[in-house]
């Protein structure tokens, strides 16, 4: 692995600072290449779990991942943020990427893939080497759970209903889907008039309740029924099971 660079002085510090307002940006680049981890993954200093390889980006598996088979595709050339690459370079990022998504779909039998970019400290960026995350999803898996906090629940059912009937189109099917709201569940507010009746009926709900637990209480308790066998808990997946799916 990657040696850690050395804990540096206040003096030292103040050294590589002022060091580093005076680079070009061509020289601060070469130097964030230095320390980058994922250039070393790129060059072969630091050992990865490859699944594509070209002469323009590196698709390798994530040691940390959000979920099993979660690729990190990079650029070989090193670049900060998504401004810095070239059209043609994201271009063909994008293409590789839409292979690999379908490769995970088959590969993983999974029902989906997220594409994902965090371009940005405010936007969640931790590595200084730009890169598009591909993570597999399932339904329900509750990773990266944020839509309910983004878009409210009627602003979905509409893109849900254009998109379906978008679809039905291009694929010649006859069907209409129509946006209907969800249905505010019903309250149980009794009117004025009402009032005495129902609280009649309470009270004889109350009382039937009562004797319904005396009842209970003469009876023999019955045995509790065995519990199901657990199920085999899930067989860890490791990185290299994974990369042989891609081969």
């Amino acid at each position: 692995m990657a040696q850690a660079m050395p804990q540096l002085t206040e003096e030292q510090r103040k050294q590589l600072e002022e060091k580093l307002r005076n680079m070009s940006p061509e020289e601060l680049r070469e130097f964030q290449k230095q320390q980058c981890i994922f250039c070393q993954i790129i060059s072969g200093k630091v050992p990865s779990k490859k699944i594509y390889e070209d002469n323009t980006c590196l698709a390798v598996l994530d040691i940390n991942p959000a979920t099993k088979g979660h690729l990190l595709l990079l650029p070989k050339e090193h670049y900060t943020i998504m401004p810095q690459l070239p059209d043609k370079e994201i271009g063909h990022l994008f293409s590789v990427a839409k292979t690999l998504s379908q490769l995970l779909l088959k590969a993983l039998k999974v029902s989906g893939t997220t594409v994902f970019i965090a371009n940005g400290l405010a936007a969640g960026q931790r590595a200084q080497h730009f890169m598009i995350h591909l993570i597999p999803r399932k339904e329900g898996d509750g990773i990266l759970d944020f839509q309910e906090k983004l878009v409210d629940a009627k602003m979905r059912q509409k893109v849900r209903a254009a998109i379906e009937n978008k679809l039905n189109e291009i694929l010649g099917v006859k069907k209409e889907v129509v946006n209907v709201p969800e249905k505010e569940p019903k309250r149980n507010i009794p009117e004025d008039k009402d009032t005495e009746n129902n609280q009649q009926e309470k009270n004889q709900e109350q009382k039937n309740d009562q004797e319904q637990k005396k009842e209970k209480k003469g009876k023999p308790k019955k045995e509790a029924s065995p519990e199901p066998p657990e199920e085999p808990a899930e067989e860890d997946v490791s990185l290299d099971d994974i990369a042989s799916l891609f081969k």
